[in-house]
C-alpha cells in the first residue's frame, strides 16, 4: 500500500506543479520574445517561470542588483498568487483521492506525502534555479510551502470541522479587511489620476501593461493588509524609516508601481476614526459569543491575535534594494495594535451595560 500511494502522490505533485509552471513558462517565453534579450537564451525565460512559481508560493530571493552588484533581498511578494498553488494542489489531492479509489485509510498517509514531496519539489527547484544574480533562498521553501500543501491537502476530501473560537476569531478578521478592502478601492478611485500617472512613467507597452494590471491585482491583499494597518493606527512602511499613519507621515521616494498611486499625501488625524471600526469588532465578538460563555469569546480573541500575526509577517517583507528593505505593516505593531483594539471592544461590550444598570 505504502508503494501504491507513494507512485500515485509523486505522480500527481508533477502534475500540480506542471499545472502552474506551464502556463508561466509561457507567460515568460512570450514576454521574452516581445522584449528581446541581449544573450538570446531561451533559458532566461524557463529560469524566470520557476522563479516566478517559487515566488507565488512566497519563497524570497536573495539578489545581487547590477551594475554595482549591489546586494537585495526579496521577501515582499504578492499575496494574491497564492491561490494558483492552492487550486494546483487541491487538484492534484482530488486526483490523488480518485486514483486510490477512496480508501479512506491511505488518505491521510497520501495527503502528508503529498505535502512533502511537493516541498521537497519546491526545493530542489529553487537551488537548481539559481543564478550569480538572483537566488532562491532554498532552505526557507519548507517555512513556506510545507504549511500552505498541508493546508490545502487537509481540506480536500474530507468534512472538517472548526471550534467556534476560530470561527468567530476569523470572522472578526474577515470583517475588517472586507471594510479595509472597500475603503481601498474608494481611495483608488479617489487617486486615479496619480495611478495613471505611474502607469505612463513606466510606459509598459501592450503586453507589459496585461502583466503590470495582473501583477496589481497579485498585490491587492498585500495593499489591503496595509489599509487595514493603517486604519488601526499601526500604519505602514514604504522603504526603510519611512511611515505613513494618520499621526505620522515620513515618505521618501516611492517605486513607481500603479496601486501606490492610492497613498495618502500626509498625516490625517480624522483617518484615526478607523479604530472605532475595530473597536466594534470585538463588540462584535462578544454578540456573538454572549450566549456562549466567556471562556469562547477569550479564545476567540486569541485565534484573532494569531491570524493577524500571520497576516501581518505574510504581508510585510523586503523590496529589492536596502532603501526598500521594510515595506508593508510592520508585523508586531499590526498584530499588538489589532489584539489591544479588539480587547477594548470586547471590554466595552461587557462591561458598559453592566454600568449602565448600576
Amino acid at each position: 500500500m505504502f508503494g501504491r500511494v507513494l507512485g500515485t502522490t509523486l505522480v500527481q505533485v508533477v502534475r500540480s506543479i506542471a499545472y502552474v509552471l506551464l502556463p508561466t513558462s509561457f507567460i515568460a517565453l512570450l514576454a521574452w520574445a516581445t522584449a528581446g534579450s541581449a544573450t538570446g537564451n531561451t533559458g532566461d525565460p524557463l529560469r524566470a517561470a520557476l522563479w516566478i512559481w517559487l515566488g507565488a508560493h512566497q519563497v524570497p530571493f536573495s539578489l545581487i542588483l547590477p551594475p554595482a552588484n549591489i546586494a537585495g533581498y526579496l521577501s515582499y511578494l504578492p499575496l494574491g498568487a497564492v491561490v494558483f498553488p492552492v487550486l494546483a494542489i487541491r487538484s492534484g489531492i482530488n486526483r490523488t483521492i480518485d486514483r486510490l479509489d477512496n480508501v479512506t485509510s491511505a488518505l491521510p498517509l497520501a495527503r502528508i506525502l503529498f505535502a512533502l514531496q511537493y516541498t521537497i519539489a519546491a526545493m530542489l527547484l529553487s537551488y537548481f534555479s539559481a543564478t550569480n544574480a538572483i537566488k532562491p533562498v532554498w532552505y526557507m521553501a519548507p517555512v513556506f510551502v510545507l504549511p500552505l500543501a498541508l493546508v490545502s491537502a487537509a481540506t480536500v476530501g474530507r468534512r472538517l470541522t472548526f471550534g467556534q473560537a476560530v470561527l468567530y476569531g476569523s470572522r472578526a478578521l474577515a470583517f475588517l479587511l472586507g471594510i479595509a478592502s472597500i475603503i481601498l478601492g474608494i481611495s483608488i478611485f479617489i487617486n486615479l489620476h496619480m495611478v495613471k500617472t505611474l502607469t505612463t512613467v513606466l510606459e509598459p507597452g501592450i503586453l507589459g501593461g496585461l502583466l503590470l494590471l495582473l501583477l496589481n491585482i497579485l498585490y491587492i491583499p498585500n495593499a489591503v493588509v496595509a489599509t487595514l494597518g493603517y486604519f488601526s493606527g499601526a500604519g505602514f512602511a514604504v522603504g526603510s524609516g519611512t511611515i505613513v499613519a494618520p499621526w505620522s507621515f515620513h515618505l521618501n521616494s516611492i517605486p513607481a508601481f500603479p496601486l501606490l498611486g492610492a497613498l495618502p499625501t500626509g498625516k490625517s488625524l480624522v483617518s484615526l476614526c478607523g479604530i472605532v471600526i475595530v473597536v466594534l469588532a470585538g463588540a462584535l465578538l462578544v454578540s456573538w459569543t454572549i450566549d456562549l460563555n466567556t471562556r469562547i469569546l477569550v479564545q476567540s480573541l486569541v485565534v484573532s491575535v494569531i491570524i493577524s500575526a500571520a497576516i501581518g509577517f505574510a504581508a510585510s517583507g523586503a523590496l529589492l534594494t536596502d532603501s526598500m528593505s521594510a515595506f508593508g505593516v510592520s508585523p508586531w505593531k499590526f498584530t499588538l495594535s489589532l489584539g489591544v483594539e479588539l480587547s477594548l471592544g470586547a471590554l466595552l461590550a461587557l462591561y458598559l451595560p453592566r454600568l449602565g444598570k448600576r
